[in-house]
């Protein structure tokens, strides 16, 4: 099966910071065959502190992490980048990366909708909501997030770190 794997840019727009370098990735289909094996694949790759459930129903976003988040059943209408950001309808077997800073709300999901979300190297997520207090110390932590050693779906290789190494220089 092919992949469409395709990625969106975020400006900050006065509530949440999202990420000024690095773009939201999204790997359409990548689990659709195997959706049981997502979680053991991020794990593989150095994705861990990882956890099975949903996408919470208000903006939110980490200052200190990058994130990843593999559909294993169902589907989902999830919004990213904020109010005025992309709308993805997500289903089984996608896959979506968070940089540090990307505001995400479920706006609508199926009954059976879950997914396996984790950290590079198992890093513990902070959670911020929609808020423009404490602006400047938010966008100093999303700044010193490195990009992460591998891609949580490929490894050593893969589209996240072409184009995020490629955006953080």
């Amino acid at each position: 099966m092919e992949t469409n794997i395709f990625s969106f840019q975020f400006k900050d727009d006065g509530e949440i910071p999202n990420n000024a370098k690095l773009p939201v990735i999204v790997y359409a289909g990548i689990f659709v065959d195997n959706p049981d094996g997502i979680e053991s694949v991020f794990n593989r790759h150095g994705w861990t502190n990882s956890w099975t459930n949903g996408v919470f129903d208000y903006h939110h976003y980490h200052t200190n992490t990058h994130e990843v988040l593999g559909v294993k059943s169902g589907t989902a209408v999830v919004l990213i980048g904020g109010e005025r950001g992309e709308r993805l309808d997500l289903k089984i077997g996608d896959v979506i990366v968070l940089p540090a800073g990307t505001g995400h709300k479920r706006l609508s999901q199926s009954p059976d909708f879950s997914v396996v979300g984790a950290y590079p190297d198992g890093k513990s997520p902070n959670l911020k909501k929609r808020d423009s207090s404490g602006r400047t110390r938010s966008l100093n932590e999303i700044r010193n997030v490195p990009v992460p050693e591998t891609d949580p779906v490929f490894g050593s290789e893969g589209p996240l770190l072409q184009q995020w190494k490629a955006a953080a220089n």
